[in-house]
């Protein structure tokens, strides 16, 4: 399993397991109590500081479901552990909410116990053979869906970056549109799309934002 980054457990941590199987769930709450440092917890104790731990066989609605009740009752750090997961299902279960996917024949003791301290530290964990296919279905996605279209998974388009660029160099719109072939309202609609989308007053604070994120 790999975490984005080590975590360490502080005092406690909080767990929840559900299952629909309860013997399942048995199994897994059995495992974790051998580990100093984790207290279960049941339904009743459910809150943002409780690290919740979702066994299923696969990535159905109801799995995703079940993940979305969690976060609804303020749980932020799920980790799912799944028998079976094809790509699909991982998109699924991470648009759902999970912070981690484990396979269910990793979740060994120690697997389970890194997953709980990257969910505990605000961070996730995936199986390294899911890390690999999340990767490339983001790779594909990007080539297939956005580029074709003039996107990117940057908060900015290529065509915004552009016209924040020129007018960081002191030129206004009506000449930002001469330079880029645009007319002046498709460069002020760009302009409006960006403060829009982002929050922003204005131009000014629209270019202050490139600069800062180092995109201009």
């Amino acid at each position: 399993m790999i975490a984005t980054r080590p975590s360490i457990l502080t005092d406690r941590t909080r767990v929840y397991v559900a299952a629909s199987d309860p013997v399942s769930r048995a199994g897994i709450a059995s495992q974790l109590r051998t580990h100093h440092g984790l207290d279960m917890v049941d339904e009743r104790q459910l809150d943002a500081d409780v690290v919740a731990l979702v066994i299923a066989d696969q990535v159905d609605e109801e799995t995703a479901q079940g993940i979305r009740a969690l976060k609804r009752r303020g749980v932020e750090r799920v980790v799912l552990v799944v028998t079976r997961v094809d790509d699909t299902g991982l998109l699924s279960a991470l648009e759902a909410g999970a912070r981690g996917v484990l396979r269910r024949n990793q979740a060994t003791p120690d697997n389970l116990l890194e997953a709980i301290r990257a969910a505990a530290g605000g961070e996730g964990a995936l199986s390294p053979d899911l890390l690999g296919r999340l990767l490339d279905q983001v790779g594909r996605l990007q080539r297939q869906v956005l580029n074709p279209r003039g996107l990117s998974f940057a908060v900015l388009t290529d065509r915004e970056i552009k016209v924040l660029k020129l007018l960081a160099d002191g030129l206004d719109t009506a000449e930002v549109g001469r330079r880029l072939f645009y007319s002046e309202r498709t460069v002020k609609n760009i302009v409006h799309d960006v403060t829009s989308r982002l929050n922003l007053r204005n131009r000014t604070q629209a270019v202050a934002y490139a600069l800062r994120q180092g995109l201009i």
